[in-house]
């Protein structure tokens, strides 16, 4: 059952978006303090985001009616899906919109809300246990990945072009699932989804960090470096959910 209906509502990827027009203000993070205040409100505003899409993950998984309703009806995940497309577009798109609150707040909401659904409604097609223990291989794998990119000597923020292509050539290799899926291919697919977006949030992380490093993200652009981050861990996390779906199998 779980099978065919990951095939039905197929998970999407949503690519992070290019940084190049952030490269020239790597001046704003000579301020430490500056620095510093920006990482604390990307990661309290990302939190706040985990923490919402794990709430709507638990009620869906555990409420029988919910469950049922979305497991049987597609026009809610779709109409999610759209919100969270468009949504997505005005805020990676325009400049002036991510950058001016409270309208950028507002937007990240709507996005926020509309993904966890997607979120929940997929959760809901796996046994509870298998989606509580992705939340926690992905929680722990997150903050392992975080500390990494915090202490590490090693600048990643370099390899963007190399993420890119590595992305690209997943897109291709999930078309290609979705006309032959199996298995094995499944599972192939699922773990290089998951290890291209484990580097996407060593990359993410070491751009808000700046400091030392080749690029880094302005202050300003707080929205664009909680969106990264939050659909780095979605990302990895939907493809934890189908390696642990197929295993558990």
């Amino acid at each position: 059952m779980e099978k065919s209906q990951v095939n039905q509502k197929k998970m999407y990827i949503s690519k992070p978006p290019e940084y190049k027009e952030f490269e020239d203000d790597r001046y704003v993070f000579t301020d430490e303090t500056i620095r510093r205040a920006f990482v604390r409100k990307v990661y309290s505003i990302l939190m706040v985001q985990m923490l919402v899409s794990l709430g709507v993950i638990v009620w869906f998984l555990y409420d029988v009616r919910v469950r049922f309703y979305v497991e049987t009806n597609m026009w809610p995940f779709l109409v999610a899906f759209g919100v969270t497309f468009v949504v997505l577009i005005a805020l990676m798109c325009c400049g002036d919109v991510r950058k001016k609150a409270p309208m950028n707040f507002i937007l990240l909401g709507i996005f926020t809300v509309a993904e966890s659904f997607i979120l929940a409604t997929i959760s809901a097609m796996f046994n509870s246990k298998t989606v509580m223990l992705a939340v926690g291989i992905t929680a722990i794998v997150f903050l392992g990945l975080t500390i990494f990119s915090f202490q590490t000597k090693w600048d990643f923020t370099m390899s963007g072009g190399f993420l890119c292509v590595a992305l690209v050539v997943l897109l291709v290799f999930g078309l290609i699932v979705m006309f032959f899926p199996g298995r094995t291919m499944i599972l192939i697919y699922s773990s290089l989804g998951a290890l291209i977006f484990g580097f996407y949030i060593v990359y993410d992380t070491q751009l808000l960090m700046g400091g030392e490093h080749q690029l880094s993200i302005s202050p300003e652009e707080y929205i664009f470096a909680v969106l990264a981050l939050y659909l780095d861990i979605v990302n990895f996390f939907l493809y934890i959910l189908t390696i642990l779906g197929i295993a558990r199998r």
